[in-house]
């Protein structure tokens, strides 16, 4: 008999076709994974073929700089889509992802500060400054959730950094206003672009999402636990605090590393999780890898979408996510499938 908590719905069997779904899901989403990447070569302002893309020619440039874009979007995509499905269990908040959380607002200021005062000024340093943005932003938030008789319960994390988010934001404009350099830089950055990045920026955050993902994925059955309650976790044997502490560390090197390189690209974490969980219920051991997967195919078809929507202009990955996901969002909201 499947379990089932008030405001957390079936945890681990949430459905009797629990895995024909699974299958499912698995199956679309690596196949809809495959239409994306080709996608993303391919189409574009200019649009190439796939016999030009085995035997090169003067289209060989185009492929290699939108095949960089594409390994940069399948990153940021997984990074983002796991974050916010740990961010959500974490919490059992529905609404938690790493922009309602201060996370993407940590980040941001770090890098701020970093550009006007330390003279930061390359892709490498911004990762640095991003992730010590993030984690810094993550310690804050839960201290000042954590304050009170209550703990840091799943509302007061929301007020939390929501608060946190709106102060960051406020620093960081405070600074751009005094330092032009630092305006200019954050102005490309803040709206959320995977477009002009090269190959040694993948190659240096690789071996940090690694081993952020590999954190998250192996922490799917804490997840589970943690989403019983914390009384009902602690008498299951686990150890709360730790727990809380190692998806806490996973959240931050993902969500950490995947704004510092595109900025804060939103809603990918807030609504994949959801579309996920409406499929395949709310076991982590399944919710994790296909949240990965589908942040992945919204980040790249956003992108692509972006590329064509207003020719011969661009228009950034971080704008396209908000223009599906917001309509998205208020449809799981209308239909009242928010529950976790």
């Amino acid at each position: 008999m499947a379990m089932t908590i008030p405001g957390l719905g079936q945890l681990d069997r949430p459905r009797s076709s629990s895995a024909g779904s699974r299958a499912t899901a698995y199956a679309v989403m690596l196949g809809l994974l495959l239409v994306a990447v080709v996608v993303s070569v391919l189409v574009g302002s200019r649009l190439i073929s796939p016999a030009a893309v085995l035997e090169g020619g003067p289209d060989r440039t185009v492929v290699e700089v939108r095949a960089v874009r594409t390994a940069l979007g399948l990153l940021v995509g997984v990074a983002l889509g796991l974050a916010g499905a740990c961010m959500q269990g974490l919490t059992r908040n529905p609404l938690a992802d790493p922009g309602i959380l201060g996370v993407n607002s940590g980040a941001a200021l770090a890098i701020v500060l970093g550009i006007a005062y330390l003279g930061v000024g390359s892709l490498t340093g911004f990762v640095a400054l991003g992730l010590l943005g993030a984690a810094v932003a993550s310690v804050a938030v839960h201290a000042i959730a954590s304050a009170g008789r209550d703990g840091a319960t799943p509302a007061k994390l929301t007020v939390a950094g929501a608060a946190f988010a709106a102060a960051a934001s406020s620093w960081t404009v405070a600074v751009q206003l005094v330092d032009q350099t630092a305006l200019d830089v954050m102005r490309r950055w803040q709206v959320g672009s995977i477009g002009g990045r090269p190959w040694d920026l993948v190659v240096t955050l690789a071996p940090v999402f690694l081993v952020g993902a590999g954190l998250a994925l192996a922490l799917s059955r804490v997840l589970n636990a943690l989403a019983l309650g914390e009384e009902m976790a602690a008498g299951l044997g686990r150890h709360t605090t730790r727990d809380r502490l190692l998806v806490g560390l996973a959240i931050v090197l993902l969500a950490g590393t995947a704004t510092a390189a595109a900025g804060p690209i939103a809603f990918v974490g807030l609504v994949v999780p959801h579309l996920v969980r409406t499929r395949t219920g709310s076991d982590h051991r399944h919710l994790l890898p296909l949240s990965a997967g589908y942040g992945a195919v919204l980040v790249l078809l956003a992108d692509t979408a972006g590329r064509v929507v207003l020719p011969p202009s661009e228009v950034q990955v971080g704008i396209m996510t908000a223009v599906v996901g917001v309509p998205f969002f208020l449809l799981l909201v209308r239909r009242g499938r928010m529950g976790m």
